[in-house]
Order: structure tokens, then sequence, then C-alpha cells
């Protein structure tokens, strides 16, 4: 498979010469036309029509059109689940120009690794995030901009001022359908993240698939959003998908269980879209709260496997099913789902969505796909429209990610005869914690940093409350004396919070195998495990 540079899978081409085009931000676009006065998002006491978020999304890509933003440039977004993130999202798509959602809890070195790998032009950054994300673009030498600052901040230009004083766009700039729309970055278990170069087709489709025969999503219907949108799950599923319904999201910018069923009542949300850890805050916080969502009619949860126990407790404390699904910042992300309309079968992730293959392939088998057949345990193959065309700037790890037009997942699970797909195991050590992917070798260098520590281990042990959570155990220089929670506040100051670990062991050697390679399956299944804490919160 030929991968572009990075230039050339940036840019974006006009499409005056005859091609087909596309935008995702049509989807804005045309449901303001079809619903102009509904309205599209509300958050804390603020509400926005469809109307509205489209002026005031012409607005601001006129803004950053005269700041010299068009196809083909990247653009970096700091900013959490508010109105504003939609805005900036749908204002650089519609000039044709690349979104590259930056996390909003990383810390200034990794965000100033995004703005260099993405050669991103331009970073806006909501104030409140300002601290690491101004830090980080200081680094790369990139301009910043900011939304929600105060009105007499004195620090960095506000869009919302240079939108006021610009002319807005008319319309959308077409684009063809395998023009990048996103780079999303996201982790495997070992190196730098990877730029996933996501196209308009790809993202639109994705909408197009879930709306007619996935899931129920109506013109009307009210949509919980808070799934961070920086992340695939939140901003394909909850933002795109539910404003091409004509849906209203209610937007949580920090979410917690007792706040969120306050929303669910308050706002008769019908849909609830989280992952698993978010489940179990809102079986928590109906032990000691009264207030049940009446006009709630389904959830649905992906990002990490959903505990069997959990399913069952919400369908008896809230009366409704929860619909599980898969999927990978790869493949848009939904790949397979356990479809609103048929009874969900617990335990398993669904039947691939429409015009989408997954299968079992043999996961050692590396250089080809050898497919397996039904009831066989191996590692999940995708292949279909909704595949990414490729990581940014990374052929190599392109080649071996997408083999003989299939994606490998690096996910174990079987596939029974109705196309039913359960995940079994990992096929590498990546671990995730609240639906976060976090790859060890990126901790690992943080701890090898520390003047105390000879080496360091990183893996997943299995959390009731997180999904996983992160241990590292330490082999520390002789004669060196630095204890765990010391350990753990050095990775928490360099860290985002999903990714520095919450136990840390200090052994005198590690387990090693024949290569001399650590055995962190063995670290992991050492009795002594639960004993050793550094920081739990």
């Amino acid at each position: 498979m030929t991968i572009p540079t990075k230039k050339q899978a940036m840019t974006n081409t006009n499409s005056a010469d005859g091609f087909a085009t596309i935008s995702v931000a049509a989807i804005l676009a045309e449901s303001t036309k079809r619903n102009p006065d509904s309205i599209a998002l509300v958050v804390g006491e603020d509400q926005v029509s469809y109307g509205d978020l489209w002026n005031q999304t012409r607005a601001y890509a006129g803004a950053l059109r005269a700041r010299g933003i068009g196809p083909g440039d990247a653009v970096a977004v700091l900013i959490p689940n508010v109105p504003d993130f939609a805005r900036v999202y749908y204002a650089i798509l519609a000039l044709g120009a690349i979104v590259v959602p930056v996390h909003a809890l990383l810390k200034a070195r990794e965000i100033e690794y995004v703005l260099q790998d993405s050669g991103a032009k331009l970073l806006v950054c909501a104030a409140p995030l300002l601290a690491e994300g101004a830090a980080g673009a200081l680094a790369t030498g990139i301009d910043v901009l900011t939304v929600m600052a105060p009105d007499d901040d004195g620090g960095f230009p506000r869009l919302e001022a240079e939108a006021a004083g610009a002319e807005p766009i008319r319309t959308y700039e077409p684009c063809r359908p395998s023009d990048t729309a996103t780079i999303l970055y996201t982790s495997g278990t070992t190196g730098k993240p990877k730029g996933a170069l996501g196209t308009h087709f790809a993202l639109v489709e994705q909408t197009s698939v879930l709306l007619t025969s996935v899931m129920d999503f109506r013109p009307g219907d009210v949509l919980f959003g808070g799934l961070p949108l920086f992340h695939t799950f939140g901003q394909t599923v909850v933002l795109n998908t539910g404003l091409r319904a004509g849906a209203t999201i209610v937007l949580m910018p920090r979410f917690t269980g007792p706040d969120a069923l306050k929303l669910l009542a308050r706002h008769n949300v019908n849909i609830f879209l989280g992952v698993p850890t978010m489940y179990v805050a809102l079986l928590e916080a109906a032990k000691t709260m009264p207030d049940r969502p009446t006009a709630l009619r389904y959830g649905i949860s992906g990002g990490a496997a959903l505990p069997l126990a959990v399913l069952d407790k919400f369908r008896d404390v809230y009366g409704v099913e929860i619909h599980e699904g898969y999927g990978l910042t790869e493949t848009s992300p939904v790949a397979a789902f356990n479809h609103v309309g048929t009874q969900p079968r617990p335990g398993t992730i669904g039947v691939p969505i429409w015009g989408v293959d997954i299968e079992i392939a043999r996961p050692e088998v590396t250089e080809r796909i050898e497919l397996l057949p039904n009831g066989e345990l191996g590692e999940l193959v995708i292949r279909g429209h909704l595949l990414m065309k490729g990581y940014l700037n990374r052929p190599e790890a392109t080649a071996e990610a997408v083999v003989d037009g299939w994606f490998r997942s690096g996910d174990l699970g079987t596939k029974d005869d109705d196309g039913y797909l359960t995940i079994v195991d990992r096929k590498k050590d990546m671990i995730i914690r609240n639906g976060y992917n976090v790859y060890p070798r990126e901790v690992e260098e943080v701890l090898l940093n520390h003047p105390a520590v000879v080496s360091a281990a990183v893996y997943g042990i299995p959390d009731d409350v997180h999904g996983q959570e992160i241990v590292a155990a330490i082999v520390l220089d002789a004669g060196a004396s630095v204890s765990e929670v010391e350990l753990v506040d050095f990775a928490s100051a360099q860290l985002a919070a999903y990714k520095y670990p919450r136990v840390v062991r200090i052994l005198s050697e590690f387990p090693l195998g024949p290569s001399g390679k650590i055995l962190k399956r063995k670290l992991a299944e050492d009795p002594t495990e639960a004993g050793t804490a550094g920081r739990t919160a």
C-alpha cells in the first residue's frame, strides 16, 4: 500500500475539475436548512439553535480565512465539551482545512508533539486550557487563538473578536471524498502516537450508516453529550451523527455521575452514550438520588468492554437496554454494533455494520491475512468504507496495520455462525483506562527520566471502575531511595491524567524470558500485586 507524504496526505484539492464532492461541514449546513430553529446544543443554561450555530460557524470560518487558513491546512483544536468546539470544528472543515483535535488532558510536552507531527499552522485553544496549550504552541512556534476568554483578557487574540470583524463565508468548501478531514492521534503498544487520517467520505458515510441501519436517532431526540468531543467516539457518534439526525445534544464539559443523572432527568434525554465507567457512575449515583430519566429509550456503550453485571444492573435500575459496539480511531470509529431494534446479545460487540466486513485472522501470520473459520480465536480484521487512509507520514506503520486491504485491529476474538463478534483479549500490551488507549512505552520513557530509576515495566491490571488500572514495576539504581508516591507524582506531572500509573511496585529485579524480555504478564499475575499502591485517584 502506497502512503502519500505528509504534504500529499493532508492537501485537499478543489473539485472544480469535475470530481465528486463531499464535506463533513455539510452535516451542520444541511441540518440547518431543515431545522433552523431547532436546538442543536445545550450546555448549562445556554442553548444554541441550528441556525445560530451555522451562522456562528461561518463567522469563525471567515476569521480563520482572514488568517490565511485554507484547503489542506491543519488547525489544532484544544477545546472541551462546549459549543465552541462545534463552531471551530465545522469552521475548519468548511474551509477545506483539516481538524487536529487535541486531547484536553495532555501536558505541554505531549501537545507540542501533536502540533509538530501534524504540521498544524494554528492552535485554537479554550482559555481555561491555555496553561498547557500555549506552552506547547510556543515550543513549536505557531500562533494561538483563544475562545471562552473574558472580554477584558489581555493575552492571546480572541477568535470571537476576530470573527465579529471578519466577513463570514457563504458556505462550505467542497472537497474530494478522499481528502483528509481530521487527524486523530491514536496509539499502539510502542512508539509515539500516530496521526490517523480520516477522510470526508469515511466520516460522512459513517453517519449515513449509523442513522439508516444501526442507531435509532430521530429528529428532535435529546442525546447525552458527555463523551469527549476530541475523541472519535464523541466526535463522530455524538456530534456528527446527532447533528445530522437533527437531534439536540446536551453537552457536559466535566462528567460526574450525579450531575449526569440530573441532566438526563432535567432535559428528558432519550439516548445515553458513554463508556463503561460512565454507566458505573450512573449506577452509583442512583443509590442516593431520586432523579430518574423517564424519557430514556436506550444506552450506547463503547470504548472498552462493558461488564455483564453493569449491563444487567443498568436494565434493573433504569429499565432500558444498553447496546454495545466496537470501533477504533482507524475505523471512524464504529465497526460492529448490537443494532438498535434487535435484542442485544450481552457479552458481544454485535455484528459488522452495513458495508463493513469483520473476520477473524490468524494472529501470528503478519505478512498476509489468513482467515479462520467461525468459532476460532484470532485477530479481528476489518475492511470497508470506514477505514482511515493511513497514518500521517508513517508508511511503515500503515503497511503493518493495513494488510491486503484489511485493518489489523490488534484485538483477539471470535465470530459465531450468526456473525456476532466477541472480544476475548488484547493481542499486545495496550492498556485501556476509562476508554482511553495508554501505551506502556511512553509511560516507561517518562519514568526512566527519573534519576533513581534504572528500569521500568508498565502494564495493566483489571479494575472494576476504570476497566484497567496502570501499574509500573520499577527497579531502582543501587543505593537510590525514592517512594512509590514520589514516582507517581513524577509521572503525573508529565503525563495526562489517564496515562500515569496509580500503582507503583519497587522490585529488586524483573522476571525475564529466554531472550531477556521482561515478562509483564508474569508481573501482572503476581499475587502481591494488590498490596502496593501509589495513588488511587
